[in-house]
């Protein structure tokens, strides 16, 4: 391994970039506000909304938190969405996932104004992305696009393959890496023979949530390993690659935890940013 791709670095550079930069949209009287729904009491979900809450207080978001019971309808909710919608003193909503099961998370998607879409969801925003016209990016996606350029990986002309195709990672990732101009393959659980893509892959970026789905014979010398995969086993919280033994065959690497995650919730209150500059024609 060369280089170990770690997040932290470059998520203190954005949280400090971004201090600046909303002091000097504050001088012109232009407070940047995100509001963050939580429909329910899921435990994870309490933990990433703190950390949130205290990065949005470190740079000078203003967030304000709604939270609704589980047994909240689908229509409650959406009602309340077309409420913020119309509310010029919110720049961004997002909605905390997972939500309860009689709730669609598409219907959030869909609902959610695409010039207010915090977490980059919206289906307008995620064609735009294939369209290359678009900066309104989840917030994972922009994680991995901050790694790549951060630590100088060539994409283009790469051979990448992509494993998981989720609305939130996967398929708005190839949409980037594609206009990136990266030769994209996306591989999913009904994928054949996932270790021929992978050996021939010059960048590898998983996102499934399964330990150990990469190993060190599914991998060539030389490649770059972007894992993004949470799991716990043992009371150990790793990846979806194979660290140890993938990491002594591979040029670059991300760790797990401390790659990719650093870099999401600040990469959320970027965009949270973005998205009030370009409602103020900044």
């Amino acid at each position: 391994m060369k280089k170990l791709l770690e997040g932290k670095t470059p998520a203190n550079e954005i949280k400090e970039n971004l201090i600046e930069e909303i002091k000097k949209l504050k001088s012109d009287g232009i407070n940047p506000t995100l509001c963050v729904i939580e429909v329910g009491d899921d435990p994870a979900s309490k933990i990433y909304l703190r950390v949130k809450r205290n990065l949005a207080k470190k740079v000078g978001i203003q967030e304000i938190g709604l939270h609704f019971p589980a047994n909240t309808s689908q229509g409650e909710l959406l009602e309340k969405i077309e409420e913020l919608n119309q509310d010029p003193s919110i720049n961004g909503i997002m909605v905390q996932l997972p939500v309860p099961p009689q709730i669609d998370p598409r219907a959030i998607f869909e609902t959610i104004a695409p010039e207010k879409d915090a977490d980059g969801f919206s289906p307008l925003n995620l064609g735009r992305l294939w369209e290359g016209q678009s900066d309104i990016i989840p917030a994972t996606v922009r994680s991995i696009l901050t790694l790549i350029d951060y630590y100088g990986i060539e994409i283009a002309g790469k051979n990448t393959v992509i494993i998981g195709r989720s609305v939130i990672v996967g398929k708005p990732l190839a949409a980037v890496l594609v206009e990136r101009d990266a030769t994209v393959t996306i591989a999913h659980s009904k994928t054949k023979n996932l270790s021929e893509l992978t050996k021939n892959a010059d960048v590898i970026i998983s996102d499934v949530g399964k330990a150990h789905l990469v190993t060190e014979d599914m991998v060539k010398e030389g490649a770059v390993i972007i894992d993004v995969g949470m799991n716990r086993e043992n009371g150990k919280l790793m990846g979806d690659v194979d660290f140890d033994k993938v990491a002594a065959k591979v040029n670059a690497i991300t760790p797990v935890p401390g790659g990719v995650g650093p870099l999401t919730v600040a990469s959320l209150m970027k965009q949270a940013v973005i998205l009030t500059r370009k409602q103020h024609g900044r």
